[in-house]
């Protein structure tokens, strides 16, 4: 009987690279932006929170809705380079640009500086759009083992919780260094400069070590028809309804933190602090708990829902009983953190599977158009993080600046935002884990993987 099992040498140099472009400093300029933009807009340029909130909805819709098209354009992308590989050069010059130019606040009218912030806004979601499909499409097509891609998936996680720990955790620190180093009035500007710098080397990396080996050759047939085979796949449903959810109840929790501290339990002085303690929650997470869960428990599946199940237990107590000691606070958060923070990267398995799911069902590759579907999901529930948070502010009558005078329903959201809305997100989305179509297919879809050949050595010894 023919062996099934896939023999491929890890490529290390690759590895490094994938895991620290993505999930290198481009991560950490998100992390900033993600846990400091939204205050920013409301308490330093000014904005209302419900005009804030309609420039994180525009932007983050936007931004998810531009996935699919990059995901088909990357497929049909035609050049010496490759598919995926050329859109690593341009890409982290332009995030650099757009990332350092959010945090200008240009001296115009509020309108004027309304039109401003969205504009950088839609220009940094559509960098981050044109490197992070190719960057999930090179992962599948440069490695056909399991074993391996989970290895690189995991080095990735546990570099993007290295870069979100420094920069929540650090982050305020690292901008009055440079104003006290530099004389300038405003630190996130060289701190964002610097780097979109480091993403520059870590991406360039990334284009020098990859190849695009298992793929098939673009094909004559219209893009249209390759998104129609795969849309009418309804069970891919469970994994578009995972990437949305894992995106909003983490991200919920996260946003919400510096809003928490500074209006719910009425200390700003102490955000660097709770973030310093339960940040690095995460990158233990990445490092030591999700490996030793996949060890004993052996689907990503089943990880999954014990990360949710034993984060859940941390938020609830938190949501009854985290103002009433900040020890109590810090200890709690860094217990849930540990277990959810891992979520973010198991549900990344997904994307591989459903590349192979629809190979094994459809017979095509489509890296991109798959990874911009997970691009997709993840960014709509990115939409609903960032504005959400903001609107939901508004709503419950939330007043910038005002430490002590919010009103009750606003304590309420910020309470649910931080730590109830994971615990119902996460229930949700164990239920549409349920219904995962590749378990039934697994061995078939491994003895496929097995006997596809490498193309770039079929081309050099053409």
């Amino acid at each position: 009987m023919k062996s099934n099992k896939i023999n491929e040498k890890f490529d290390g140099k690759f590895a490094f690279f994938h895991a620290t472009s993505v999930s290198g400093t481009a991560m950490m300029m998100l992390a900033l932006i993600s846990t400091y933009f939204s205050v920013y807009m409301t308490d330093t340029i000014g904005l209302a929170a419900g005009a804030a909130g309609l420039i994180m909805f525009i932007g983050s819709l936007w931004d998810a809705i531009n996935d699919p098209m990059m995901g088909i354009i990357a497929d049909r992308t035609k050049s010496k380079w490759g598919r995926y590989r050329p859109y690593f050069l341009p890409a982290p010059i332009l995030l650099t640009l757009f990332g350092t130019l959010m945090w200008m606040n240009p001296d115009l009218s509020q309108t004027g500086k309304w039109w401003w912030v969205l504009a950088m806004q839609i220009g940094f979601g559509m960098t981050t759009t044109m490197y992070t499909m190719p960057q999930m499409s090179i992962l599948p097509a440069h490695v056909k083992s399991d074993e391996h891609r989970n290895k690189i998936i995991t080095f990735g996680a546990v570099s993007s919780a290295l870069m979100f720990t420094i920069g929540t955790s650090f982050g305020l620190d690292l901008k009055a260094f440079f104003e006290k180093t530099l004389g300038v009035s405003n630190g996130w500007v060289p701190l964002m400069l610097i780097l979109g710098a480091l993403a520059c080397v870590s991406f360039w990396g990334l284009f020098a070590t990859s190849r695009e080996k298992y793929i098939e050759p673009i094909p004559d047939r219209p893009m249209s028809q390759d998104l129609k085979r795969i849309l009418r796949h309804k069970e891919l449903a469970p994994f578009i309804i995972v990437w949305v959810l894992a995106s909003v109840g983490y991200g919920l929790s996260f946003a919400s933190s510096v809003y928490y501290l500074m209006y719910y339990y009425q200390r700003p002085d102490l955000i660097g602090t709770y973030m310093f303690i339960s940040s690095p929650a995460g990158l233990l997470s990445m490092m030591v708990v999700m490996p030793l869960t996949l060890k004993y428990l052996k689907t990503a599946q089943k990880a999954l829902t014990f990360s949710v199940l034993t984060s859940s237990i941390f938020y609830i107590i938190l949501f009854f009983f985290g103002k009433s000691s900040f020890i109590l606070l810090c200890v709690l958060s860094f217990c849930a953190s540990l277990f959810a923070t891992m979520q973010n990267a198991l549900v990344n398995v997904l994307v591989n599977d459903a590349i192979d799911y629809i190979q094994f069902t459809e017979g095509i590759s489509a890296n991109g158009l798959i990874s911009s579907i997970k691009g997709f999901a993840q960014k709509c529930g990115g939409t609903i993080t960032n504005s959400g948070i903001l609107f939901i502010l508004g709503l419950t009558g939330y007043v910038a600046n005002e430490i002590g005078n919010q009103n009750g329903a606003t304590m309420f959201a910020l309470n649910f935002l931080k730590f109830g809305a994971p615990v119902v997100l996460g229930l949700i989305m164990l239920l549409a884990l349920r219904f995962n179509p590749v378990d039934k297919h697994r061995d078939d879809i491994t003895a496929m993987k097995a006997l596809i050949r490498d193309h770039s050595e079929e081309n050099h010894e053409a």
